[in-house]
């Protein structure tokens, strides 16, 4: 099978552009490591794209392709000559959801969620109605939309909540615009980095949860899901948050019910395949889904090293495969437990 892997930032979707040189170090580990797992697949031929900024030293066999500025066409000639294309993009404005229609209208098949399945887990705002009728727990949340005049006043929603409270775009990835407002006066602040984060014109006021930030990592099939392992998150809450990355697996009294609100959060979200990241916030009596994320995701680089056994057993690229062909395999145990950076270094704990 020929399979194309798109990673938007590293991988030529800012071409022309600046990007910030996080988000490029982010993407970049990404895509490296998501080709280096679908090599050592075998029987394959690995296709990825590279912004001349951000080259790729690719494993044997692996084709890549430079996409310059104005490379729309050069994209789509390579989409049409896959058989798959596996995509990793921010849901930001919508940029996930564009490419992966984009491929369904070619015709070439995706390894992860469809366009419709995207659409549902980016729409932060439906996602509480979801999780509501599914019993998973969620942040009480208030939808603040732009005014006639582009002005947003969110002090009537913010008392509903209550202080703190965080901010955040009503369709965005990571922490990008999502801010916390302790007081009344941090609150238009906040509002306004939502804005500048989004072309959206809806925002959400959530109600801020404590405790411990936790993410589970899971393979979909579009009907079911399984967990490969929960995540602990190291995300500095502030304005705005910011995500440094974390450890696996996280040894927590409460994470059999992060895995258990994760799988039932799936369902709340047919057609979702593929790897899925949920995050979520552990209290002390509960777990708390606080968005879903339909791609690949940062914890991905601690996941396949935790789960990587000898001879190249618990290939989590494998499993996906294996997932979006129908077929959903049980994840291999956990090996070792690891720290893993935003920046992309990736350690082993000692025991």
């Amino acid at each position: 099978m020929r399979i194309l892997v798109h990673e938007f930032v590293s991988g030529g979707g800012f071409a022309g552009r600046d990007v910030p040189a996080s988000l490029a170090r982010e993407g970049a580990a990404m895509r490296t490591a998501l080709v280096s797992d679908l090599a050592a697949i075998g029987g394959h031929h690995i296709v990825t794209t590279a912004d001349p900024r951000f080259p790729l030293e690719p494993p044997p066999g692996v084709e890549v392709v430079t996409l310059p500025r104005r490379s729309a066409t050069l994209l789509d000639l390579l989409i049409t000559s896959a058989d798959a294309v596996w995509l990793v993009a921010p849901e930001t404005n919508g940029c996930l959801e564009r490419l992966a229609a984009r491929i369904e209208r070619k015709g070439i098949a995706l390894l992860g969620s469809g366009s419709a399945a995207i659409r549902r887990a980016s729409n932060k705002a439906g996602l509480v109605r979801r999780l509501a009728r599914h019993g998973v727990s969620h942040p009480t949340t208030r939808v603040l939309c732009r005014s006639r005049d582009g002005q947003m006043d969110g002090r009537t929603a913010a008392r509903e909540i209550g202080y703190p409270l965080v901010v955040k775009p009503g369709q965005g990835a990571g922490c990008g615009g999502v801010c916390l407002a302790r007081n009344a006066s941090e609150l238009q602040h906040a509002v306004d980095m939502a804005q500048r984060a989004t072309r959206s014109r809806r925002l959400l006021l959530q109600r801020y949860v404590r405790g411990v930030a936790a993410s589970v990592s899971l393979v979909a099939d579009g009907r079911r899901a399984v967990a490969l392992t929960v995540n602990a998150q190291s995300v500095r809450a502030s304005r705005p948050f910011s995500y440094r990355g974390g450890t696996t697996p996280l040894d927590h009294p409460l994470a059999a019910r992060a895995v258990a609100a994760a799988l039932r959060t799936c369902q709340a979200l047919p057609g979702l395949r593929g790897y899925v990241g949920v995050d979520l916030v552990l209290t002390p009596a509960n777990a708390v889904v606080i968005e879903v994320n339909p791609r690949l995701t940062t914890a991905y680089l601690g996941v396949r090293s935790a789960l990587r056994g000898r001879g190249g057993a618990g290939n989590v690229a494998a499993l996906v495969l294996d997932a979006c062909a129908g077929t959903l395999r049980r994840p291999p145990p956990v090996q070792r437990s690891v720290r893993f950076m935003a920046s992309g270094r990736v350690e082993e704990l000692s025991a």
